[in-house]
């Protein structure tokens, strides 16, 4: 799978081992994935991104993402309808975390291990990646960058898709803002 992945999305790859080394996280998921593509500067995705005015707002977005961590992966929108059947998941969490530590539910087991290791991916970080070769493959393109990837995020009903859709970033906003910047190129 990774010999179609251009630099930039190889770097997205790296970027998000690095974003679970610095949080001590076990895995790499979708969190990690977004969080490193907002650290890109120079590259179809970073373009997206800036268009969208979601570059600017890089701290907001990693703390939604540490807040859903946080809630054991639980998104505003499944805090709303959690609280729709009368269940304040903030409660939940507090109660949890009074028992087990400051975030339990986010931890991996894995939580204060200083040493480099491999981490895996999660298996929706690894639906991310299958998700975006069908996205290349569906636009006729022959390798993955760092733009199928984002595109494969805001597919996903993860954490990332979640925290991107609360800040209007659709799938359609990144294919309408992708087909702007190639018809300005192809100009």
């Amino acid at each position: 799978m990774f010999e179609k992945f251009t630099a930039g999305a190889r770097a997205v790859v790296r970027g998000a081992a690095e974003q679970a080394d610095r949080t001590g996280n076990g895995t790499i998921g979708e969190p990690e994935l977004l969080l490193a593509l907002l650290e890109r500067t120079d590259s179809p995705a970073a373009g997206v991104l800036a268009a969208l005015g979601v570059h600017e707002r890089r701290e907001p977005v990693a703390q939604a993402l540490a807040e859903v961590r946080r809630r054991g992966g639980a998104t505003a929108a499944d805090v709303a309808a959690l609280a729709g059947l009368g269940i304040d998941i903030d409660t939940v969490v507090a109660r949890v975390e009074e028992t087990h530590g400051v975030g339990a539910l986010a931890a991996d087991g894995t939580a204060g291990r200083r040493k480099r290791v491999r981490r895996p991916f999660t298996p929706e970080a690894k639906a991310v990646l299958e998700r975006a070769l069908r996205i290349g493959a569906g636009r006729g393109e022959r390798h993955l960058g760092d733009e199928h990837l984002l595109l494969a995020l805001t597919t996903g009903s993860g954490p990332a898709g979640a925290v991107l859709a609360d800040l209007g970033v659709t799938h359609d906003a990144v294919v309408r803002s992708l087909d702007e910047t190639r018809g300005r190129r192809a100009s």
